[in-house]
């Protein structure tokens, strides 16, 4: 029967070359961003074309990487596809939980994936994930309200000036906060920001004894910092929002400045979207005593677990939701604000440039990503907003707990520190590092 629908259906959208021989249901795990959204509708077309029916399991970021592990971990084959980045890539295809895809067809074009996007999904040259959009982070602000306040914003602005102006900005009796910063707690969500700012700072999560270094003056004062921030010039409730929550608070011209992930700016910039899209410019993320790892080094990609039963299918779906011909389906359907930003060399032409005036600034950012370089002082590990390691996924959910209740002032931020460390101390101790 499943043949016969497949034949059906191929008949009828005269396309029979491309329908597989059995049309599978896919289940797809994945996180509730702009850009799945948009892939979520556009996606009857896959459907269309290979007959291929899909089951999207649409979940916010915390709760897809704790259903996406216990699934990886377990072998549990909830899912077909699944919505993971570039910490989990390397070490789960390292680990051979995941479907190598280095073997994808000549038409998907793999040279047209830029090379430093391939090395964060990669392990040994063997690529395990593939990306549909890539990522830095940087400044969003709002060029009016500078303007008012007789501001410049500087092309690489510091901690020091980044305060002053969220100073300047605040203005909460006519809704406007001076700037918003992710608060909720969670490895990918907090602490992806506050490492970058530790990283700024001078900061670094281990020594190259793999000791944590959360007990340490730069962690404080990059904390200390984050924390009077938030509560002097931030919106009500910072320890809730991440970066769903920020994105639709600046959308709204609530902040005055806005630190996150670049790949935001094609929602920024989208009119239908966005009440600032006309009203915005960016720069770089802020800078302390080092401007190394300042801007996180990032890319959402879609991976096929091991104990996955339909590959070949699963496959297909990877093949058309990140090619280039997907990209300009995004254009012409969506609008070129929103196409997948940093992941393709095509993508960037004069349609998108045209469109996107953050493009440039965007790629360059992503270019910059240096994972072996991103702490002032030297470390064993790799990564910018987080540490290459199977046991930071523990670490940064409870670290990223403590600073929240930090800003939520629910503890002191000294108190938050010596928990941190005691944490982290004795995961890395099970662990068998020292």
């Amino acid at each position: 029967m499943k043949a016969l629908k497949a034949t059906f259906i191929a008949a009828l959208v005269g396309a029979s070359a491309a329908v597989t021989a059995y049309a599978e249901k896919l289940t797809i795990a994945t996180v509730n961003n702009s850009d799945m959204i948009i892939m979520q509708e556009l996606s009857s077309e896959f459907t269309k074309k290979t007959g291929h029916e899909l089951n999207w399991v649409t979940l916010e970021e915390n709760v897809l990487r704790q259903r996406v592990t216990t699934d990886i971990a377990t072998g549990g084959g909830q899912f077909d596809i699944i919505t993971i980045g570039a910490y989990e890539a390397p070490m789960w295809g390292k680990d051979g939980k995941l479907v190598p895809l280095s073997d994808m067809p000549a038409s998907y074009d793999m040279d047209d994936v830029f090379p430093t996007v391939r090395d964060l999904l990669s392990h040994n040259g063997v690529i395990y994930a593939l990306p549909f959009y890539a990522e830095s982070s940087f400044t969003f602000y709002r060029k009016d309200l500078f303007a008012n306040a007789g501001l410049t914003m500087p092309a690489e602005p510091n901690y020091r000036q980044f305060r002053a102006y969220a100073e300047a900005l605040h203005d909460p009796e006519n809704g406007v906060y001076g700037v918003c910063l992710r608060g909720k707690a969670g490895w990918g969500e907090n602490m992806a920001y506050v490492t970058t700012m530790v990283n700024a700072f001078g900061g670094r999560w281990f020594d190259m004894n793999w000791r944590p270094q959360l007990d340490s003056p730069e962690w404080k004062e990059a904390l200390t910092y984050y924390v009077d921030i938030l509560n002097n010039f931030g919106p009500p409730g910072a320890s809730s929002n991440g970066h769903n929550e920020n994105r639709a608070l600046f959308a709204s011209g609530k902040c005055g400045m806005w630190v996150d992930a670049t790949s935001a700016a094609g929602y920024i910039y989208n009119p239908s979207d966005s009440k600032v899209h006309d009203k915005t410019d960016f720069t770089r993320a802020p800078s302390a005593r080092t401007d190394r790892g300042t801007g996180w080094a990032w890319a959402w990609a879609l991976s096929i677990p091991k104990s996955s039963k339909k590959t070949d299918a699963a496959k297909q779906f990877l093949a058309w939701s990140t090619s280039k011909d997907y990209v300009n389906l995004v254009g012409e359907r969506k609008g070129w604000t929103v196409a997948p930003p940093g992941t393709r060399k095509s993508t960037y032409n004069d349609s998108y440039y045209k469109a996107a005036p953050f493009a440039r600034t965007v790629l360059n950012s992503i270019m910059a990503m240096d994972p072996t370089k991103s702490t002032l002082l030297p470390v064993p590990y790799t990564g910018v907003q987080f540490a290459a390691i199977p046991e930071f996924q523990s670490i940064g959910t409870q670290v990223g707990q403590f600073v929240a209740a930090a800003v939520a002032g629910q503890m002191s931020v000294e108190e938050a520190l010596e928990k941190s460390q005691a944490a982290t101390d004795r995961i890395m101790r099970q662990a068998g590092y020292y």
